[in-house]
């Protein structure tokens, strides 16, 4: 199948070319059909697989067919600014040949360029559930003319606890809409949650386990904890990785790490939920320009960020959950390309590795850097002034034991034993 055999308006083919695109990924093929005719789809599918446009072309498609109405007419939901800019990004470039407009909505920026925009009147709105609301609460915001809804990343909404808010927008909008819901998993709660939405929905990979892009070559390092960071300097310096997306478990290793990496000289940036928008933004734009080598981020971007030709994904941590293991390796090969996925692993973490193992049905590979000695230094006591043990940490001889107490030779009697009562040992 090509584009062209999906019957989209001219100016809609013209934004395709614009992005490169030529033959539908298999989600593409399989939603873009049912979409155009105005079906409800459930969709999972696995990130780097293309729903974004799998839904972004109908919306516009749709909205072409039926020009000249007023009022926001396609809401689409993501769980994090980062994904909301990707599917704003994806509106505009896919359309930039149509006069359809659009706005994001989302916090950690001002309010007051997303109040003119929703007052001028905009067809698309692209939001995350928190800022969405906030702007609803205003006597000015209209959704009744609302004809398509998409919640993209489902399930990492219900991770992030939005699944109230998600509740409390939908009790806001028309009954008559398409909806669309795609998630790379489908637990329960998202599941329950797709029966209230859709309406007799095209079902599409929902009996498939979420699994990594084909062209993903994946592999474990087993280290120390203590030598994760010089691991991944000594990659980075023997140009073995040039450049990286490395994902922590916190911030505050987010933070240590990228901090570690500048001073060593890595040119490095980091993107989590403590830095504002235009921090995060200027961060991302910096390495899709090349002008970083490593970007450090939280799981916060495992669902958002789309780096074209992305070589390295690095799992500085191993993640506490398989699927988060998933969408983060998911940055690499996407769109039908490769790129290489690494884990690091200290002996803290195996069950954790044991639990994705079990998830992907099969044994990750293992290497070694040649040359890299894994063996942790021998962490040397400190010293007092004159050169001795602190805390009390002498060397005794054989009667006084070494156990760090002089031994009891007599000189000091015994501190009497207690009854559970209080009462003292008669002698």
């Amino acid at each position: 199948m090509k584009f062209t055999d999906l019957q989209l308006d001219p100016a809609l083919l013209r934004g395709v070319t614009d992005m490169g695109f030529e033959h539908p990924t298999p989600i593409q093929a399989a939603a873009m059909p049912p979409a155009l005719d105005g079906r409800d789809i459930l969709a999972s599918a696995m990130t780097g697989s293309g729903k974004t446009a799998a839904f972004v072309l109908p919306i516009l498609q749709r909205l072409l067919r039926r020009p000249g109405r007023n009022g926001i007419r396609a809401l689409v939901l993501t769980p994090t600014r980062e994904l909301a800019a990707q599917v704003h990004e994806h509106l505009t470039t896919l359309g930039r040949h149509c006069r359809v407009t659009s706005t994001t909505v989302f916090g950690g920026v001002r309010p007051a360029a997303q109040v003119r925009a929703l007052r001028s009147g905009v067809d698309v709105v692209v939001a995350t559930p928190g800022r969405l609301l906030d702007h609803m609460s205003q006597p000015w915001f209209r959704i009744d003319r609302l004809e398509v809804l998409v919640l993209d990343e489902a399930d990492r909404m219900l991770d992030m606890g939005f699944l109230p808010d998600v509740r409390r927008i939908l009790a806001r909008l028309p009954e008559r809409r398409q909806t669309m819901l795609f998630s790379a998993t489908l637990p329960r709660p998202i599941v329950a949650l797709s029966r209230d939405l859709l309406e007799r929905p095209e079902r599409l990979g929902i009996e498939h386990r979420a699994a990594p892009a084909t062209g993903i070559r994946q592999s474990v390092m087993s280290v120390p904890e203590q030598r994760k960071k010089e691991l991944l300097l000594e990659m980075l310096q023997r140009s073995e990785v040039r450049t990286a997306l490395v994902f922590t478990r916190t911030k505050h290793r987010a933070n240590r790490l990228a901090k570690y990496l500048d001073r060593e000289g890595i040119p490095c940036d980091r993107i989590h939920g403590n830095r504002s928008q235009p921090q995060r933004e200027s961060a991302l734009a910096a390495f899709k320009n090349g002008r970083i080598r490593v970007l450090v981020a939280t799981d916060l971007a495992s669902r958002g960020i789309d780096v074209e030709a992305l070589p390295h994904v690095i799992n500085f941590d191993v993640p506490r959950q398989p699927d988060d293991y998933v969408h983060r390796i998911g940055r690499t090969a996407r769109a039908g390309t490769t790129g290489d996925a690494l884990t690091f692993v200290s002996p803290d973490e195996e069950n954790e590795l044991r639990a994705i193992e079990r998830t992907l049905g099969r044994r990750i590979d293992r290497r070694l850097l040649d040359g890299f000695d894994l063996r942790v230094a021998p962490v040397a006591a400190p010293r007092n002034g004159a050169g001795e043990p602190r805390n009390g940490q002498r060397q005794h001889s054989r009667t006084g034991g070494g156990n760090g107490r002089a031994r009891n030779l007599g000189t000091t009697p015994p501190k009497p034993r207690r009854h559970r009562t209080g009462r003292a040992h008669r002698a």
